[in-house]
C-alpha cells in the first residue's frame, strides 16, 4: 500500500525514508487535495490482461509508453541522473509512472504550506503527477526501481528548475490546488 509523509529537513542521505519526530503521515486522499497527485493500486501480476491500465491510459490519452530502469548497473551516468532526478523541479506536462518492479520516493510539494510530502511508490502503483506541481525523485535504500512512462503524444522530457513560478504551468497548477 502507497504511503506518505511530511519530510523532515534532514541533509541526510536522500535515499532514507526522512521521517519528521514524530512522524506525521499524510493520508492519500489528503495528498490528492493538497497536491493534485493521482493514485491508483494495480494488481503487478495481472495488470497485463485486466484492463484497469489500459482503462487508465485510454481514459487520459496517454499513447506513448517506454520503460526505465534505474540502479547503478542499469543506468548510464547512474549517480549524475540521480542528482537531477532529485533537482526540485516542474514540467509543463504531467509525470506518469507505473512501478513494475523495485521501489523508490516522490516528494512533493504541499501547495498550501510548501512542505515536502514524501510518496513511497512499489510495484504495482501508478502515480500521477499534475503538471506544474514542483517535485523530485529519488530511489530508496534498495536502489533500484523499473517503471512505465507514459505520454500524450510525444515525450516531454524538459525538467524547469525552481523558481520557475511564473511559468504558465505553475499558474495553472496553483489556481487548480487552490481551488479544492
Amino acid at each position: 500500500m502507497v504511503s506518505a509523509w511530511y519530510m523532515d529537513d534532514s541533509d541526510e542521505d536522500q535515499r532514507l525514508d526522512h521521517h519528521k519526530n514524530p512522524p506525521q503521515p499524510v493520508d492519500m486522499k489528503d495528498v490528492v487535495n493538497l497536491t493534485g497527485v493521482l493514485h491508483w493500486k494495480l494488481n503487478i501480476d495481472t495488470y497485463e490482461g485486466d484492463g484497469m491500465l489500459d482503462k487508465i491510459k485510454k481514459d487520459r490519452g496517454y499513447n506513448y509508453e517506454d520503460v526505465i530502469e534505474i540502479s547503478p548497473e542499469k543506468l548510464p551516468n547512474y549517480e549524475e541522473k540521480l542528482k537531477i532526478f532529485f533537482s526540485e523541479h516542474l514540467h509543463t506536462d504531467e509525470e506518469i509512472r507505473f512501478v513494475v518492479a523495485g521501489s523508490g520516493f516522490f516528494d512533493v510539494r504541499d501547495a498550501k504550506n510548501d512542505s515536502w510530502i514524501r510518496i513511497k511508490v512499489e510495484a504495482g502503483d501508478l502515480l500521477i503527477l499534475p503538471a506544474g506541481i514542483y517535485h523530485r525523485f529519488t530511489l530508496d535504500s534498495s536502489n533500484y526501481i523499473k517503471a512505465k512512462r507514459f505520454f500524450v503524444g510525444e515525450p516531454v522530457w524538459t525538467p524547469y528548475n525552481r523558481p520557475a513560478d511564473e511559468m504558465p504551468a505553475r499558474l495553472e497548477y496553483l489556481a487548480s490546488v487552490q481551488s479544492n
